[in-house]
């Protein structure tokens, strides 16, 4: 085992497990200075020996704690996204090569890094993803619902604010559904009810801390985010100033083409959705929202929207228009400025 000088190290890639981690260390011209195998326990205890370095590691659930620990020690904290250090593995796949190809992944000028967040910011995203995780059950439960009932010969479409025909079916004193079946419906209903109930207290949740911040309630002036996307924004983004320009936001979202070029010629593709799934899909939900509304109400003549919608599948529009909201949302929180409706040209 290689051992290292107290001050010769320049890059430490750590990586993660949940007892046994490795550590390699890197001198600045790239050599090794020392691998290193430590459990849980012994950690913090190595790096408080270690002059103050760069220490990288992948980020994954446990990354940002260990990194904040880290950070109090006097370290600069690199967080790389995991498919960004897969290149670096070199022929066969162990800890050793993985903490290996996490220190040189961190000392690429290029590389593209993940900001530690804090307590709070994990603290929200719980919020976020609790709720995010009870609608997909509830959708669960409601789809289960209308398979078994269409097998009885009774159809609803699909949605939560159709729950109230199935329930009128299965309270219905003249049904001919089976006695069985009212019975487990009746147990589909009271699971959708709670359900309803613990969303709808998260919901209370992320909307009374959106209106807390600054930052979130700036965002809530755009057409097309509420609380919740601006809540998401706030919380999976990193600072907005980590982006030169908001087209730069818009790719790390993935609201981006796929591109296909080669050879000085250009060829785009469908949305790559690359990027942050949540605030992407929050992003196109509000946008559809909005075109919906322009649809019935007409959007205002000689805007983008209007002309948009007049030459462009309305599914089409709303991404372009989430693009847009993703760069207007970048430059109202770098700028520090309130949305301000664009004005109308003509076509």
């Amino acid at each position: 085992m290689e051992r290292a000088s107290v001050t010769d190290v320049n890059i430490i890639g750590l990586d993660l497990a949940k007892r046994v981690f490795q550590a390699h260390g890197a001198r600045a011209d790239g050599s090794v200075a020392f691998r290193r195998k430590l459990t849980r326990q012994q950690v913090l205890t190595f790096f408080s020996k270690q002059p103050r370095c760069i220490v990288a590691m992948e980020a994954c659930a446990t990354a940002h704690d260990w990194g904040r620990e880290l950070q109090v020690l006097g370290h600069e904290v690199r967080l790389i996204p995991p498919v960004y250090v897969k290149p670096f593995v070199k022929r066969q796949k162990n800890d050793a090569a993985d903490a290996e190809a996490i220190a040189e992944a961190a000392a690429r000028p290029t590389m593209r890094f993940v900001t530690v967040k804090t307590e709070e910011q994990q603290a929200r995203a719980m919020v976020f993803r609790t709720r995010d995780l009870l609608v997909r059950q509830r959708t669960q439960l409601i789809n289960a619902l209308r398979g078994h009932l269409a097998e009885h010969g009774v159809v609803a479409p699909q949605g939560t604010a159709k729950v109230k025909l199935l329930s009128d079916v299965i309270e219905d004193v003249n049904t001919t559904l089976q006695p069985l079946v009212v019975e487990l419906g009746r147990l589909y209903l009271d699971q959708i009810a709670a359900l309803d109930g613990k969303i709808a207290d998260l919901e209370r949740v992320l909307k009374r801390e959106a209106a807390r911040g600054v930052t979130t309630s700036r965002l809530q002036t755009m057409p097309g985010i509420g609380p919740i996307t601006a809540m998401a924004i706030e919380t999976f983004a990193p600072p907005m100033e980590s982006f030169r320009r908001g087209r730069d936001f818009a790719a790390w979202l993935g609201l981006v083409p796929v591109q296909h070029s080669t050879g000085g010629k250009q060829v785009l593709g469908r949305t790559s959705k690359m990027g942050q799934r949540d605030i992407r899909r929050l992003l196109i939900i509000g946008a559809m929202a909005v075109v919906k509304s322009a649809g019935r109400k007409s959007a205002p003549e000689g805007s983008w929207l209007a002309r948009m919608l007049a030459r462009k599948p309305r599914m089409l529009v709303a991404i372009a228009l989430a693009n847009k909201m993703a760069r207007s949302a970048w430059a109202m929180l770098t700028k520090g400025e309130d949305f301000r409706v664009p004005a109308a040209t003509a076509s």
